[in-house]
């Protein structure tokens, strides 16, 4: 199984893509304040298998955070799950959405960036890794080469 991994990618360019949704394994949206040394972020992600939390694979979309203010985290939480429902879980540094609505699409993924840019005053940095896909689909979806990471295995 061929996987592919396409990193560095805005808001805007996520309009441009029209790839094949079920390819997509992962998606995350990095969502930077600045300054960036500073390392203030909020990661917005979801794996298409679901996320691990103890033992089991929770499905939904979650948010991980890295130097926020402990009183932001509600509001981080509130405004994810007005978008996608989902019952809130906390592990460590990580906040799970179970049995949130889930989205793969470039318009859905890219439109969540520029929310969370916005709410949040970040810039949104997209990352998006798929399976099962020959360098001419990856080419036919309007991936960008230059972006691309592929991921070796066996």
């Amino acid at each position: 199984m061929a996987r592919s991994r396409y990193w560095k990618l805005t808001s805007d360019e996520m309009g441009d893509f029209n790839y094949d949704e079920s390819k997509l394994l992962n998606w995350e949206i990095k969502c930077i304040r600045e300054p960036e040394v500073e390392a203030h972020f909020i990661g917005v992600f979801m794996f298409k298998h679901g996320t691990a939390y103890d033992y089991e694979s929770v499905k939904g979309i979650c948010y991980f955070y890295n130097n926020i203010d402990k009183e932001e985290l509600p509001k981080i939480t509130g405004f994810l799950q007005g978008k996608f429902n989902g019952k809130p879980m906390e592990k460590g540094d990580r906040v799970l959405l179970k049995d949130s609505k889930e989205i793969y699409s470039s318009k859905d993924i890219g439109d969540l960036a520029k929310e969370m840019e916005t709410k949040f005053n970040t810039r949104a940095v997209i990352s998006l890794e798929f399976e099962d896909l020959t360098a001419e689909q990856l080419k036919e979806f309007g991936l960008p080469e230059a972006k691309l990471l592929p991921i070796p295995t066996k």
